[in-house]
């Protein structure tokens, strides 16, 4: 049907699947409004600009109101405007004058442009409650098209990397390739850039099996930031759930997304998401009405009981999305289905989790939300991690989400730093952090990779800037520097931000190779920064949310450092790759394996002696050794069998002097070998992981470690087989 053609038929319809669906001879409309009296389905030019038409949906089932219009195609731009009562002291905003996004919309078109018309009041008055604006929002709002969802997927299939093998890769689509030399100038930024052939073989040299994208359903940039002439680069302000955000694809086209997945899972890398469904760009009372808001406020937001005005905000973000209510929990989860059936992604980073676990206000680890994916055919096998925190009372959840979840452990990165930082009285903490937390995770019966480690991620320093700032410095965000988390726990090991002093310098990259050891030796599953592996700096700006500039964008100029660290990083996830010690299934238990004489894990001071109750308590320590035996790793082969493994002596000296370690009596066949020392970034070439042909044999009783350094010293264990060859598989289809 042509722009100019008028649509004179108009069915019934029905009232599932939402959205507007293309079943292929017409489209079916559905949209939920339970408080609604009247609702205007408008449809637009292709451009999306220009009103055509309104049709008012007759049929109303069980408060979702549909029609079929058999004439019309994909292409299609079209919004609602939605009749009801203008009474926001019992929750109702509904203003028929704006337009109101598809909270289904697949696919969008135009951009939202800022306007008061926006707002479903008079802005400036008193009190929004008291003013209703006339203004019609159509020209500043973008719209919603019509999909068609085919596409050739091919033989793709998911990795379905194992957990415990799992390396996680936090990056920004736009921010990563912006800059990236081998990517084509009209690719950068884009989907398609993330998905081409330079950046895919970057991420499988460097060993990663998993990407995390920060956000990619379609958001606004936030007034206060557009009129400062900024952008909300990171995306955690949501205006639709299932349309991908449009400035990241060269084509604007949904399918460039596709392709994408579809690329990185030819060469065995997951996708997840990070996702926002805690609240919406919508904000609180006093917000535009750009969706949900003049749809149904009243029952897609939480709102305060005693004066329905206000609304509950446990996310710092001015409003917070009712799961409580079954068509705002349906909408969450249809969204959640169509990414993995539709747009074949992995699993999910769910932002602010603990906000989803909302019931009357109180977290509920067994409320709706969960309960609705764990029973979910679709969900219950996918990739799910939390955010396990949100900004109201009782938020802090570390530990405490329900089975078949993984969570970020704030715990693990806090006291990580704290360690390398000199901070005393952390030793205990960090043992359990090495071990994969099994005070935090063991309890429910859960495993080490519950415990997703990272010492930096999008929000807060990169690892460069972690060792080269003590404070923050966001000036360019326009606040003051008031954003952003004071509490870094970092160290700037002598001078703040840039410095030509050699010694310096060279103790910053030290501490990043301590650091990278740290995270990617310990049980667990590790998780990287996009750059951190590379020395990648925001300039002391730990709050880079709003640029979208080279302040954010991922620099990669090579320098002699970078790409020393670079290097550095490739060879310790090749090491853990290798190795099944560095990633076991279950938490090491202290004890001797099956009929064995050592334990699978010992603790020993720089004396050599085993650590004792009182040492774990002695505030001044700052060193350790870490003794794992390779024999009998229960089920970690790929048929549930026991493996066999390497001994490993790992020496932890975050003093700022050197330390004498002497060494336990090696329970291995011959001597120790140094195969990886953070002092001077000695890494054992990956050519000889096994059988370490190139690692001298350590014949002395002691190891001189040298201030602020970690060691891995290797033993051959007697039991070992001819391993030459035996690089762990990634995947399904690991072509390694």
């Amino acid at each position: 049907m042509s722009d100019d053609q008028p649509i004179t038929e108009v069915w019934p319809g029905v009232a599932y699947p939402r959205g507007a669906h293309w079943d292929g001879q017409g489209v079916n409309f559905a949209l939920f409004s339970q408080h609604a009296e009247q609702v205007e389905l408008c449809l637009f030019d292709g451009t999306g600009r220009q009103e055509r038409q309104r049709i008012v949906l007759r049929e109303c089932t069980d408060h979702v109101w549909h029609c079929y219009l058999p004439q019309l195609r994909p292409g299609q731009a079209y919004g609602y405007r939605v009749h009801g009562p203008y009474k926001p002291e019992q929750g109702h905003r509904f203003n028929p004058n704006k337009l109101l996004l598809d909270p289904y919309a697949k696919d969008t078109v135009g951009q939202l442009r800022w306007s008061d018309a926006l707002y479903g009041y008079t802005v400036g008055s008193k009190r929004e409650d008291l003013s209703f604006d006339r203004r019609d929002s159509a020209a500043m709002m973008p719209k919603a098209r019509v999909l068609e969802t085919a596409f050739t997927w091919g033989d793709d299939r998911a990795p379905r990397i194992a957990w415990q093998d799992m390396v996680i890769y936090e990056l920004h689509v736009r921010g990563f390739t912006m800059t990236h030399p081998q990517v084509p100038t009209a690719l950068r930024g884009t989907y398609a850039g993330l998905g081409c052939a330079p950046v895919i073989h970057y991420l499988r040299d460097l060993g990663v099996t998993t990407v995390e994208l920060l956000p990619v359903h379609t958001y606004p940039n936030d007034r206060h930031l557009a009129e400062q002439g900024l952008q909300n680069f990171w995306g955690y302000n949501t205006l639709g759930f299932f349309a991908p955000q449009p400035r990241y694809s060269a084509s604007r086209k949904v399918n460039e997304f596709k392709t994408m997945v579809r690329s990185l899972h030819a060469a065995g890398i997951e996708v997840i998401l990070d996702v926002v469904y805690n609240h919406t760009c919508e904000g609180n009372q006093l917000g535009p009405t750009l969706s949900l808001r003049g749809i149904d406020n009243a029952s897609y937001y939480m709102l305060h009981g005693n004066d329905r005005r206000y609304y509950d905000d446990f996310t710092g973000c001015g409003n917070t999305v009712d799961l409580e209510h079954p068509r705002a929990l349906q909408l969450v989860m249809d969204s959640l289905r169509y990414w993995v059936q539709e747009m074949h992604v992995d699993g999910f980073r769910f932002d602010l989790a603990s906000a989803l676990a909302r019931e009357s206000g109180k977290v509920e680890h067994l409320g709706g939300f969960f309960d609705a994916i764990r029973q979910d055919p679709v969900l219950n096998h996918v990739k799910l991690i939390a955010e396990p925190w949100d900004l109201g009372h009782g938020g802090y959840q570390v530990g405490n989400f329900p089975p078949g979840w993984a969570e970020w452990n704030d715990q693990y990165r806090d006291q990580m730093r704290g360690l390398w930082k000199g901070n005393h009285g952390l030793i205990s903490d960090v043992a359990r952090r090495l071990t994969g937390s099994q005070d935090l995770y063991g309890w429910s019966g859960k495993r080490p990779n519950a415990s997703i480690n990272f010492v930096t991620a999008h929000d807060g320093f990169t690892l460069h800037d972690l060792v080269s700032y003590n404070d923050k410095h966001n000036q360019a965000n326009g606040e003051d520097n008031r954003d952003g988390n004071s509490h870094n726990l970092s160290w700037n090991c002598g001078v703040e931000g840039p410095t030509d002093d050699a010694d310096v310098l060279a103790l910053r990259e030290r501490q990043k190779r301590n650091l990278l050891a740290t995270l990617l030796l310990s049980q667990g599953v590790p998780m990287l920064l996009a750059g951190d592996e590379m020395g990648n700096s925001h300039q002391g700006n730990n709050n880079v949310y709003c640029q979208d500039n080279g302040l954010a964008w991922l620099d990669w100029t090579q320098t002699p450092d970078n790409t020393a660290l670079l290097q550095f990083a490739r060879q310790l996830i090749t090491l853990r790759r290798r190795h099944p010690s560095f990633r076991r299934r279950n938490f090491l238990r202290g004890q001797p394996v099956h009929d064995d004489t050592i334990k699978d894990c010992e603790w020993y001071r720089a004396d050599g002696q085993p650590m004792e109750p009182h040492d774990w308590d002695n505030h001044d320590a700052l060193s350790v050794a870490m003794l794992l035996s390779g024999n009998g790793i229960v089920e970690q082969g790929p048929r549930g069998e026991s493996l066999v493994d390497d001994h490993f002596l790992l020496l932890f000296n975050a003093h700022h002097h050197d330390l004498t370690f002497t060494l336990p009596a090696a329970p291995l066949a011959g001597a120790w070998q140094r195969i990886l020392d953070t002092h001077d970034g000695y890494v054992a070439p990956s050519e000889s992981l096994p059988p370490y042909a190139a690692a001298p044999p350590w014949e002395a009783p002691a190891y001189e470690l040298r201030a602020r350094s970690v060691v891995v010293l290797r033993g051959e264990n007697a039991a070992m087989p001819d391993r030459s060859q035996d690089a762990q598989p990634r995947g399904p289809r690991d072509a390694r």
